[in-house]
């Protein structure tokens, strides 16, 4: 799977489960380019949510959401997810 494919499967999975007025994604795979541990085919994401249904929920609840939905993602494509609430 390519960034942009993921990019697109991560925003409709989030779209379908959550009430979002507006949503960002970033590819920041860059950054662990040089780590040890990098492996292709995993990126790393930075998510900026504006949603009114996630602003009811503490920030531990609408993380563990955001992992719900997007477990799949998480164990195969996704190596690092950076999420920012608003």
């Amino acid at each position: 799977m390519n960034i942009n494919e993921l990019i697109k499967i991560v925003r409709s999975k989030l779209d379908a489960n959550i009430i979002i007025q507006d949503i960002h994604i970033e590819d920041k795979s860059f950054l662990h380019k040089h780590h040890k541990n990098h492996q292709e085919g995993r990126f790393h994401l930075k998510i900026k949510i504006k949603s009114d249904e996630l602003k009811k929920l503490s920030k531990i609840e609408s993380t563990k959401k955001i992992y719900h939905i997007l477990d799949i993602e998480l164990k195969e494509y996704i190596h690092s997810i950076q999420i920012l609430l608003d």
